[in-house]
């Protein structure tokens, strides 16, 4: 026997060998429809919030851009060059700042955790389960309470829609609580392919299947690294993080004003828009965060044995990429 619950968006199980019922199997649950077994319903559209538009904040964030020390960037570099084997630690000791020039950039991120929901048709061996079809009508698939996860994080929960429970002859075994081997076509033996028929291989597989349905709350995350002039690649970039200069986290976020730089701003708007008509129509929108980072990068000019050379310090572990060392050899590993 088959006790089969209503639900939410499954995570994957697939048992081979056994087939999905018919989708007249189930019967019909007023609300859900729509249903069918074995794939996910297609996601539910929420209901509408009655919640306020977002509102810009009445405050100035402060936007100043701090500044790197020649201490710390020379300390950056002797840390660097320490770590390579074939460079000469002259440049790093000995060579003298004369110049150091700010090449800041920005990452802008919005973060729009929103939740889904999907209803398909679950079914596994009955063994004794409550029994509450039709006792009185199911809650809607946005009327059903959860828990409610950590914002911002990835998560799925898996939920029974109460009232949609009862109990019918299982479809593949038609009740009698096993099939013929698929193997065997249940004579209980086949001829070996390694042994040309020296040996047997029997077997019987139990009508033991189950699918699970659930509910999904995803972050989506979306983010904008300004253009800047230092030469730096972006894959070095997105490895190191930067120094946050502004976070607003709210049911949904008003697009960001007053940025110095006009790129970021036009960005941000861009961005919220984005979300706003992408989610709102599918998902319930639950909260966003937007945040603006810079990632500083200095450009170091510094003089060694009466040259000039420069070097680039970035991000907040203040990395070093000196691609014009002056001071290198080569060396082998034995």
């Amino acid at each position: 026997m088959y006790y089969p619950p209503g639900g939410m968006a499954p995570p994957v199980l697939n048992y081979q060998g056994l087939n999905a019922p018919p989708a007249s199997f189930y019967g019909t649950v007023p609300g859900y429809e729509g249903t069918m077994p074995g794939t996910a319903g297609g996601f539910l559209p929420p209901p509408i919030p009655a919640v306020a538009p977002p509102q810009p904040r009445p405050d100035e964030p402060n936007w100043t851009i701090p500044l790197m020390s020649k201490d710390a960037a020379h300390a950056a570099f002797k840390e660097y060059v320490s770590g390579k084997c074939c460079y000469g630690s002259g440049p790093a000791d000995e060579g003298v700042i004369t110049n150091m020039e700010a090449l800041n950039t920005y990452r802008y991120r919005l973060e729009t955790f929103t939740e889904s929901r999907s209803t398909e048709w679950n079914h596994e061996p009955f063994n004794g389960q409550p029994i509450d079809a039709y006792m009185q009508p199911a809650p809607g698939p946005w009327a059903i309470p959860v828990q409610p996860p950590s914002v911002f994080q990835d998560s799925t929960q898996v939920v029974k829609v109460p009232y949609t429970s009862s109990v019918k002859d299982c479809h593949d075994c038609q009740g009698k609580g096993k099939t013929p081997c698929k193997n065997c076509s249940g004579a209980g033996n086949r001829v070996c392919s390694f042994c040309n028929g020296s040996g047997t291989s029997s077997g019987e597989e139990r009508c033991n299947h189950c699918k699970s349905n659930g509910r999904v709350k995803t972050n989506n995350k979306s983010e904008f690294v300004e253009e800047q002039s230092s030469g730096l690649k972006m894959d070095k970039l997105s490895k190191v993080t930067g120094k946050e200069l502004f976070k607003d986290t709210q049911y949904m976020v008003y697009p960001l004003m007053g940025f110095p730089d006009p790129a970021v701003n036009q960005a941000a708007d861009r961005l919220v828009k984005e979300h706003h008509t992408q989610f709102s129509q599918t998902a319930r929108i639950l909260q966003q965060r937007q945040t603006v980072e810079l990632i500083p990068v200095t450009k170091v000019d510094y003089k060694w044995k009466e040259a000039f050379h420069s070097y680039l310090v970035y991000g907040n572990e203040n990395k070093v990429n000196a691609d014009d060392y002056p001071d290198t050899c080569c060396c082998t590993i034995m």
